[in-house]
């Protein structure tokens, strides 16, 4: 992928920490130019000094994915500074309350599908906008295993990880001859502070990291490096024909 990337210029939404930050970082070391978005401004311009470092260029544009005028914005904003944009990650999303169905609030249902549904489906419509007006480009939308298979307690952050492999799928069929390939990454229990922060609600915070690792077949919780490189994958050339598929990264989780 040796300068493949370069003169490139990459959207990664919740870019301000976890799997984002990591990606985001990736991009820019790929030779890409990359826009963080986020809700957290301090987060996310640390995240695009780090970028710089790489030699690479890169802008904050806060955003909550939820709004429709301030993904609007986003893709604008990308296109007034870079004058295109070829890929996206939309990774944006939050995890909910850690309860029975019955014990979750219509309050946390709603917010989970703001975020994670409505915010992904903004997000690839405004992109997928700019990419047929240039001719194309790749979409890899952060879905989880909880997209794939049913995680107790979980019940509305699964449905609406489910509702991400429903649009990537259909969305791929849609733009598949227009120049667009559109995929799903599948993390499976990564080291992010949301993650952590479930694992508290299950048990000791102090051996929360532990507990996680016994639920992973290759005994470890996954890097957010792992992840940001796999997307960097799809979106390359390498993956040239790639599209409407997931791709799971979870170290044997949903093979048990």
């Amino acid at each position: 992928m040796a300068g493949e990337f370069d003169g490139k210029v990459a959207i990664v939404t919740g870019g301000n920490s976890g799997i984002g930050k990591a990606t985001a970082i990736a991009f820019g070391k790929a030779g890409a130019k990359v826009v963080v978005a986020a809700r957290r401004d301090s987060e996310g311009e640390e995240t695009v000094n780090l970028i710089k470092q790489t030699g690479s260029e890169a802008l904050f544009v806060k955003t909550d994915v939820a709004q429709v005028s301030e993904v609007e914005s986003l893709v604008s904003k990308t296109v007034e500074t870079y004058g295109r944009l070829d890929f996206a990650f939309n990774n944006a999303g939050i995890l909910g309350g850690n309860a029975a169905l019955h014990e979750q609030s219509l309050e946390q249902f709603d917010q989970l599908m703001a975020v994670n549904v409505r915010g992904l489906f903004l997000c690839m419509k405004y992109e997928i906008v700019q990419m047929l007006r240039t001719g194309g480009g790749v979409i890899v939308n952060n879905s989880s295993v909880g997209g794939l298979v049913a995680v107790p307690h979980l019940g509305p952050y699964d449905a609406s990880k489910h509702a991400v492999m429903g649009l990537t799928k259909s969305a791929a069929l849609d733009y598949a001859k227009l120049g667009i390939r559109i995929n799903a990454v599948n993390p499976g229990l990564i080291d992010t502070d949301m993650t952590i922060r479930f694992a508290e609600t299950m048990g000791d915070p102090e051996t929360a990291s532990q507990q996680l690792a016994t639920m992973v077949p290759m005994g470890r919780v996954g890097k957010p490096e792992e992840i940001a490189s796999t997307v960097v994958f799809l979106c390359s050339e390498a993956a040239s024909y790639i599209t409407g598929q997931s791709l799971v990264v979870d170290g044997g989780y949903v093979a048990t």
